[in-house]
C-alpha cells in the first residue's frame, strides 16, 4: 500500500447536560483501552498511547453508547434511531457481524452477558423501553418490561444464574431473571431519575445511583436492598458508578464536581477527589479501567485519569481533545500542530514521543474557529465566528490581546514579516481583506470580487475569487504596507466556485480547489499548468504543498485525501480512502522525506469526526 496510518488522535466523549455519559473498559487483562462515543463515531482510546487509538464510523445516525463484550473480541454500539451494530474489535477491517433495530428510539445503554452471546438494550422507544436479543442472530431472548419512562442504564449479572437490572427516569429499578429474561420485581429506592446501575464483577451485588444524590447496594441474586451509602454522601446528582475488578470497592461521579471511592463491605467512603467549581467540571461518567486507575469524565469533555491507591489525591493525567468537529488546523514547529474546533476551543498536538493533545489555555473563542495560521517567532493566530482575531503564545496560551473584525472571517494567513491577513465577509456580502500587525490594522483591501480563500508564502499573497473563479496574486510590501496585484489567472472553468487555495513554500505554484471537487495547478504568473485533478466528488475543503513544493495534498467533504505530484500532474497520485470520516476540513504536511523516488512524507488530516489522523505516504 502506498500509505500507512501512523497515528490517530481521537476526540473526547460527547456530553449533554442532565444525561449520564457511558464509558466502558476492555475486560481483557493488561488492556488499558476505554471505549466511548462522539457524534456518529465510536472511539477506542488507548490510555497508554492515545495516538494508537482506533475509531469506528459505521453508524449513519448519532451514536449514544458502546460496550466491549466480556471476551474482548466484539463491541456493541447503538445510536439515536434504536439501531445496534456488533463489530469486530480485533481485525483492522472492523467487520460488522450483526445489525439489529431493537427499539424505535434512542438507546441509552447496552449490557452483555458473561458468554458474550446475549445483549440487553435500554432507552426511549415508542412501544417498549428495552429489548433482550442474541448477538449472532438478533432473535429475542426475553422481555424487558416494567418501566413507564425512558431506561437510562442496564446491567447483567456476570455469573449464572443470570440476573438483569434496568433503571429509568421513572425512579424505578426493575429486576429480571433468565435467560430468557423475564420481569421479577420492581425496586423503589430512588425518588428521582436513576442514572446508572452496575453489577459487581463477581455478581454478588449490584449498585444504583441517581439524581436524588443516593447510592444504594443490593443483593445480586435476589435484588434485596443491603444498604444506603450515607457516609459523607454526594451533594449533587450522581451520574455514574463503576466497580473495581475485585468487587470490593466502587467509584461514583457526581454533578457536585467530585469523584468518590467507596468500600462496599463497610459502606464507608475512602477517598474524595474534588474538581474546580463550574459546570465544565461536573462529573458525568466514569469507568474503572485496571487495578489502580479509574477514568472520570467532566462535562467540559476532559477525561480525568486517577490513581485510586490510598493517599493519592491528585490526577495522574488529564486527557484533553475536541468534543466537536475540527474546523481548522495549522502545522507548528518540530512535531507539533494546532487544531481549532466548532465550539471555539483550540488544542495543541504533539506527534513526538510525548504524543497527545492539550487544550490551549486562556480566554479563547466563543464560537467556531474558522481559520488558523503560524507566524514568525513560533506564534499562532486564529479567527472565529465570534469575529475575533486571537494570538496563541509558544507556551500554548491565548494572549490577552484580541482584534475585533468587521465581518465574519473566512481565511487567515501570515507573510514572512509577521503581518497577518484576514479575509472577511461583511454584512453587505462584500469581501474585505485586512492586514494586521501588532494588533493594529495597517492596510485594508476591498476587492471587486468575492474573496473567500487565501494563502501566502514569503511576501506572496494569493486570493481565490468565488464569483469570478479566478486566482489573484499579490505582492506584499511590508515597508510601505501595501498589497499590489501582480497576476490574475483565467477562470478555472468549472461548474463550482473556488473554495480553497494554497501556494508553495518557494512561491512558485498555486493550487485552487472548487466546490465540485476539481483542483487546478497554476504558477504565480497566473498560467494554468494542470487541470486534471478531478478525483474528489465534493467540495475541496483544504489544500497544502509540502515544503519541497513537489507535492500537493487535498481533502474534501467526500472524506478522502489525495496526494498529487507537481512534476507528473497527469499520471501520479496517492488516494487515502476515508482519511477524514464524515468530511474533511483541513490537511497539512508534517515533514518531507529524504529524497529519491521512494521518499515518504507525513500528511495530517482532520474533519467532522473531531479526530486528527497522521499518514505516512510514499510520494508518487
Amino acid at each position: 500500500m502506498s500509505y500507512t496510518r501512523q497515528a490517530l488522535y481521537p476526540c473526547n466523549p460527547g456530553t449533554e447536560r442532565g444525561r449520564s455519559t457511558k464509558l466502558s473498559a476492555a475486560n481483557v487483562k493488561g488492556s488499558d483501552k476505554v471505549i466511548y462515543v462522539n457524534g456518529r463515531g465510536v472511539i477506542v482510546l488507548d490510555l497508554r498511547n492515545p495516538a494508537s487509538s482506533i475509531s469506528f464510523t459505521g453508524h449513519v445516525k448519532e451514536t449514544t453508547v458502546a460496550r466491549f463484550s466480556p471476551s474482548g473480541f466484539y463491541c456493541a454500539s447503538a445510536d439515536v434511531s434504536g439501531l445496534v451494530k456488533i463489530w469486530d474489535t480485533v481485525k483492522e477491517d472492523q467487520a460488522i457481524t450483526g445489525e439489529y433495530k431493537v427499539i424505535s428510539g434512542r438507546i441509552n445503554d447496552l449490557a452483555w452477558d458473561a458468554d458474550s452471546e446475549r445483549i440487553i438494550a435500554g432507552g426511549d422507544g415508542r412501544e417498549k423501553f428495552g429489548h433482550a436479543f442474541m448477538r449472532s442472530t438478533g432473535t429475542s431472548t426475553g422481555e424487558i418490561t416494567g418501566h413507564s419512562k425512558v431506561i437510562n442504564a442496564v446491567s447483567i449479572r456476570t455469573k449464572r444464574p443470570y440476573r438483569a437490572v434496568t433503571a429509568g427516569d421513572d425512579g424505578l429499578i426493575n429486576f429480571h431473571q433468565g435467560p430468557p429474561f423475564k420481569y421479577v420485581k420492581t425496586i423503589r429506592e430512588h425518588t428521582k431519575f436513576v442514572q446508572d446501575v452496575q453489577f459487581s464483577p463477581n455478581g454478588d451485588h449490584f449498585l444504583s445511583v441517581g439524581s436524588d444524590f443516593k447510592a444504594v447496594l443490593y443483593n445480586g441474586e435476589n435484588g434485596d436492598k443491603i444498604s444506603d451509602f450515607t457516609d459523607k454522601p454526594h451533594k449533587g446528582s450522581i451520574m455514574a458508578c463503576s466497580w473495581s475488578s475485585g468487587s470490593d470497592k466502587f467509584i461514583t461521579s457526581s454533578m457536585d464536581n467530585t469523584v468518590k471511592l467507596w468500600d462496599a463491605g463497610s459502606q464507608r467512603q475512602l477517598t474524595t477527589w474534588s474538581f474546580d467549581k463550574g459546570v465544565p467540571n461536573q462529573q458525568v461518567g466514569n469507568v474503572w479501567v485496571n487495578q489502580n486507575e479509574i477514568v472520570s469524565l467532566s462535562m467540559g469533555g476532559d477525561l480525568n485519569v486517577i490513581d485510586v491507591r490510598e493517599g493519592n489525591l491528585k490526577l495522574t493525567r488529564l486527557i484533553q481533545a475536541p468534543q466537536k468537529s475540527v474546523t481548522s488546523a495549522a502545522p507548528g514547529p518540530s512535531t507539533t500542530f494546532l487544531a481549532g474546533s466548532a465550539d471555539g476551543r483550540v488544542f495543541q498536538y504533539d506527534t513526538g514521543p510525548e504524543a497527545g493533545s492539550v487544550k490551549v489555555g486562556g480566554e479563547g473563542h466563543t464560537n467556531l474557529v474558522s481559520a488558523m495560521t503560524g507566524s514568525a517567532g513560533g506564534k499562532f493566530y486564529s479567527v472565529g465566528f465570534d469575529d475575533k482575531l486571537r494570538e496563541v503564545e509558544a507556551s500554548s496560551r491565548f494572549t490577552s490581546a484580541s482584534f475585533g473584525l468587521a465581518g465574519q472571517p473566512k481565511s487567515l494567513v501570515a507573510t514572512v514579516d509577521g503581518t497577518i491577513f484576514v479575509v472577511q465577509t461583511e454584512n453587505s456580502g462584500k469581501s474585505r481583506v485586512q492586514a494586521i500587525r501588532n494588533n493594529q490594522a495597517v492596510y485594508t483591501l476591498q476587492p471587486t470580487y468575492k474573496a473567500v480563500s487565501m494563502a501566502a508564502s514569503g511576501n506572496v499573497v494569493v486570493l481565490g475569487g468565488e464569483d469570478d473563479n479566478k486566482i489573484h496574486v499579490y505582492n506584499w510590501d511590508g515597508q510601505t504596507s501595501k498589497l499590489a496585484e501582480t497576476a490574475v489567472s483565467e477562470s478555472i472553468n468549472t461548474r463550482g466556485q473556488i473554495t480553497a487555495v494554497a501556494v508553495s513554500a518557494k512561491g512558485e505554484y498555486v493550487a485552487a480547489g472548487d466546490s465540485v471537487g476539481k483542483i487546478v495547478l497554476f504558477n504565480t504568473k497566473g498560467e494554468k499548468l494542470a487541470d486534471k485533478w478531478t478525483h474528489h466528488a465534493a467540495r475541496v475543503a483544504s489544500l497544502s504543498f509540502n515544503t519541497s513544493s513537489t507535492h500537493v495534498a487535498s481533502t474534501s467533504l467526500d472524506t478522502h485525501v489525495y496526494v498529487y505530484s507537481v512534476a507528473s500532474p497527469y499520471s501520479k497520485y496517492v488516494h487515502i480512502r476515508g482519511a477524514a470520516p464524515m468530511g474533511g476540513s483541513a490537511v497539512f504536511w508534517l515533514g518531507d522525506g529524504e529524497g529519491g523516488k521512494q521518499e515518504k512524507g507525513r500528511v495530517a488530516s482532520s474533519g467532522a469526526d473531531g479526530c486528527v489522523r497522521v499518514w505516512e505516504v510514499a510520494l508518487p
